[in-house]
């Protein structure tokens, strides 16, 4: 992706809390808690338990926040306003660089390509439109289609499968120790890389990856490292 996933959450929520102080006159200290009330409720998130569809579960926690820190009779329209704002904030920075297009393509020239990510079909399905990313891989696998997610070996297994591979040909790469190198480890797979953009200093319990990259755009060199690919250069 263009942006980090930090600096992508602190976009979308610049967005709302403009619109909330500009059109709303809400308060700065108003407006930004509404927006970290919302970021946890989207981190306590659970969308297989609920019945709703992933969009108005969405718009109740803009809802709920906004009603949490006003004070006031629930607003859905306004929470509909913040949510689509939101998303549409969201999906708009969502691209790809030259740089990771060229390494994907170069890549899947020696070895199948798969991506694998968690959540809500309906979510992830419009992130993988926005980035455009399909031309890049061989396959794409979303979690919420499946009856488990990452760190589950059992969508590892269904992923290796697609690629008629072993598990211990593959390798996983991801910027998240809980789910995908967890994950990874669970299956048993080759290799697990972990992508640190921002330098976090993993907790003492954290799952342990064999690699570290600070970008994607390492990845080549590991891959080559651990003979997954030919070092063309050797």
């Amino acid at each position: 992706m263009a942006v980090s996933k930090h600096v992508l959450r602190i976009s979308c929520q610049c967005q709302v809390i403009k619109l909330l102080k500009s059109k709303y006159q809400y308060k700065e200290g108003e407006a930004q808690v509404i927006s970290e009330k919302v970021q946890v409720k989207f981190s306590q998130e659970c969308y297989r338990e609920s019945k709703m569809s992933i969009t108005d579960l969405r718009i109740s926690h803009w809802e709920e926040a906004i009603q949490e820190t006003r004070g006031e009779t629930a607003n859905r329209e306004l929470a509909k306003e913040c949510y689509f704002l939101w998303k549409s904030t969201r999906l708009q920075h969502m691209t790809l660089s030259e740089d990771v297009k060229n390494m994907l393509t170069e890549l899947r020239k020696e070895v199948p390509l798969l991506l694998l990510t968690n959540g809500d079909t309906q979510t992830q399905r419009e992130k993988i439109e926005a980035c455009a990313c399909q031309p890049y891989f061989d396959a794409i696998v979303v979690g919420g289609e499946q009856e488990e997610e990452k760190p589950a070996p059992s969508i590892f297994y269904y992923c290796c499968d697609l690629l008629g591979v072993q598990p211990g040909d593959c390798v996983m790469v991801g910027d998240t120790l809980e789910t995908d190198i967890q994950g990874g480890l669970n299956a048993g797979l080759k290799a697990t890389v972990w992508i640190n953009k921002n330098g976090i200093v993993p907790q003492k319990q954290s799952p342990v990856p064999h690699y570290v990259a600070s970008s994607v755009l390492e990845l080549r060199a590991i891959l080559q490292n651990i003979d997954y690919i030919p070092n063309m250069s050797a």
